[in-house]
């Protein structure tokens, strides 16, 4: 039995995704993942079939309405542990699987999640109380993100880069929901009432209050957002060793959501889908020797082989 489910999401960025994937079986044991790819089809499906073709052992969801269909994953989800996932997050680093599992295990109940994304050297100049802790040979550190002092600590339940307790995952996603039938069945996102509301009033702030989550981006931030205001009803402690994982921005698919972006490089979706047609990937060895220094990083880190 398989120990983690990575859960991806994507849309129109085929090269992208096999970078994903590339770099993260690179830095973890692919035995200890269920992939499950949510895929919104939309653009190059010629060359989204090449990367399912060169990762038969992930299952892909064709995405239908993203929120149903996310609820019926995760409902199907038996692993101990859920680790999601964007399609333009890279790894360039691991940290031992047995570890994090020993983490959880010793500081259950005080640990929320083991972030793959934060680094004590990144964290020196934030103000963030930053505790050590020896498990065996090696050290772990904690915060408290309840009391983070950045953006970054502070955003506790993210797609990126952070193994979660799968449990925990569904206690958070079933409390932002609204659990009345008839209530789910009337404000659903493309129900009548949702589209003749959404004449006179905003429809994200209506499908907000019902916690109807339409998009990757406000699963995200819906659900981080609930943890924020209900800290007593959560653990405390984000536990990580080190930076691994990097969201290389270069281009754009979301335009519904505001998303800090770099698209200087000129990597429109377009050409990344001929050049990935064309036998392009992504160089994440160029990543890995180059070290993302943040989350989020941009084009000085996207090269392609």
């Amino acid at each position: 039995m398989k120990l983690v489910s990575n859960i991806v999401f994507t849309r129109n960025r085929p090269l992208q995704l096999e970078g994903y994937l590339e770099s993260l079986y690179r830095y973890f044991p692919a035995k200890l993942f269920q992939t499950c790819i949510l895929y919104k089809v939309e653009l190059f499906e010629q060359q989204y079939q090449q990367v399912f073709s060169r990762y038969p052992n992930c299952k892909v969801i064709i995405e239908k309405d993203f929120r149903t269909d996310f609820l019926s994953i995760l409902g199907q989800v038996d692993t101990q542990y859920t680790l999601f996932g964007v399609d333009d997050v890279v790894y360039f680093d691991g940290v031992d699987f047995g570890l994090i599992d020993q983490a959880f295990r010793q500081f259950e109940g005080d640990i929320f999640g083991f972030s793959l994304r934060l680094s004590p050297a990144n964290l020196i100049d934030s103000g963030d109380n930053i505790s050590e802790t020896s498990l065996g040979e090696d050290r772990v550190f904690s915060l408290d993100w309840t009391r983070g002092q950045t953006p970054t600590t502070r955003y506790p339940f993210e797609l990126c880069a952070t193994v979660y307790p799968t449990e925990l995952v569904k206690r958070v996603i079933s409390s932002t929901a609204n659990k009345n039938p008839v209530i789910e069945t009337l404000f659903a996102p493309n129900s009548v009432l949702i589209r003749t509301l959404g004449k006179a009033m905003k429809t994200r702030s209506i499908l907000k209050k019902f916690g109807y989550f339409f998009n990757p981006n406000t699963l995200e931030s819906w659900n981080c957002r609930w943890c924020r205001n209900n800290p007593e009803r959560l653990p405390s402690k984000l536990f990580f060793q080190k930076l691994c994982a990097s969201a290389v921005q270069v281009n754009l698919v979301n335009t519904a959501t505001r998303n800090e972006f770099d698209d200087s490089g000129g990597f429109t979706v377009q050409l990344l889908a001929e050049k990935y047609k064309q036998g392009y990937k992504l160089d994440i060895d160029y990543v890995a020797n180059q070290k993302p220094t943040g989350t989020h990083s941009g084009p000085e880190h996207f090269k392609l082989i």
